[in-house]
């Protein structure tokens, strides 16, 4: 009815986030792979007196992020062992890591005859933001045993498509938890320079493999990282890219002015303030992560991948079992859990929630 509205839009299926609001039971929300722990009591008074005491409602926020951009590069440095390689000039900061995406597609796509390159099973809102931008999507397939990128395919796809001018890889990869291999991180290299690299490693601080030493060498390479997943700050949306200086340039220009709240870009310097402390939860996720691993390998109908992040996926023995009845049936119970790429992301929880998540697909038929 509505006839200025874009045709193409009509059939794209919108992000699915997890249920909001009220629910009439208690849940462990395990299918959005953010951190089970709330921040610590000491940490939200640090961020209480921050708000009272350096925050003026009134005013706009800091536009230019640039404490925030400064603290950023530091860690960086620190976590990759480089000595201060990556400064300001090569971050720019986002409203999450999506909005970041959204810039960068903008910044090399649209108003010009272009299109993405993915691998799929992976993070759909490559697909879904470049698909509300008319940017259209070449997909190609994933390993089924290691979930590592066709490469085959991938090397035929960009050598017969031009148009291609932005190819988005993840480490590790979501839904799968695989992160890129050696042949992949070469193939990457090997890439024109004329194409875009998103490397998405928003569970880096998991999986402890970067490839941001790589960056001096490929101006064309950008890194997405995010403060949602080990840094806790998933509700306040901040996320951050490492690139070449004029990228990063580039993305100023086109992200919207004080994109990012006061209270979030705060909360972002404390978390890097305290990170030792934050980041101190996470050999015990990793531990849990094991733990169900090791029990869901053994469950009769299904099949399970080793993980670099914080999550698991599963897929069943057999193609006659229902994942969206199980979905639903866990659901029921109090479990939260993803279907998507053909099988199930479950987020490691607490201890707690690990032994109710067991029980519960255990009870499943």
């Amino acid at each position: 009815m509505l006839e200025f509205l874009r045709s193409d839009l009509i059939d794209l299926a919108a992000y699915t986030p997890h249920p909001g609001g009220k629910l009439t039971h208690p849940v462990d929300r395990l299918d959005t792979n953010e951190s089970p722990f709330d921040l610590p009591k000491d940490f939200k008074e640090k961020l209480v007196r921050a708000y009272q005491e350096g925050i003026a409602t009134n005013r706009y926020p800091d536009g230019s992020h640039g404490e925030l951009k400064g603290a950023i590069a530091q860690y960086v440095n620190e976590s990759a062992g480089l000595e201060n390689v990556i400064d300001a000039s090569r971050i720019s900061v986002g409203n999450g890591s999506d909005e970041l995406i959204r810039s960068l597609l903008i910044a090399t796509c649209v108003g010009s005859d272009c299109s993405i390159l993915v691998a799929t099973p992976t993070f759909s809102m490559y697909g879904i933001l470049s698909q509300t931008l008319g940017i259209p999507v070449s997909s190609v397939s994933r390993s089924e045993t290691d979930f590592s990128i066709n490469l085959g395919e991938a090397k035929y796809t960009v050598e017969r498509n031009p148009l291609i001018r932005v190819v988005f890889a993840v480490h590790p990869n979501s839904p799968t938890a695989n992160p890129l291999t050696q042949a992949e991180i070469e193939w990457l290299k090997s890439l024109p320079e004329q194409i875009l690299v998103v490397i998405d490693e928003a569970y880096f601080e998991f999986s402890q493999t970067s490839v941001v030493r790589e960056l001096e060498e490929h101006p064309n390479w950008v890194i997405l990282r995010t403060f949602s997943k080990a840094f806790r700050l998933a509700s306040l949306r901040v996320g951050y890219a490492i690139a070449h200086p004029d990228v990063t340039a580039t993305l100023e220009k086109i992200r919207l002015p004080y994109n990012l709240p006061s209270f979030s870009q705060i909360a972002a310097q404390l978390a890097l303030e305290n990170r030792n402390s934050l980041l101190k939860v996470i050999p015990e996720l990793l531990k849990e992560r094991d733990r169900l691993f090791a029990a869901f390998s053994n469950h009769p109908n299904l099949q399970v991948w080793g993980s670099s992040a914080n999550f698991l996926y599963l897929r069943p023995q057999s193609p006659q079992l229902s994942l969206a009845k199980w979905v639903e049936t866990l659901k029921s119970k109090g479990t939260l859990i993803r279907h998507t790429g053909g099988g199930l992301r479950v987020t490691v929880g607490t201890p707690e929630e690990n032994d109710r998540t067991l029980e519960r697909f255990q009870a499943l038929k």
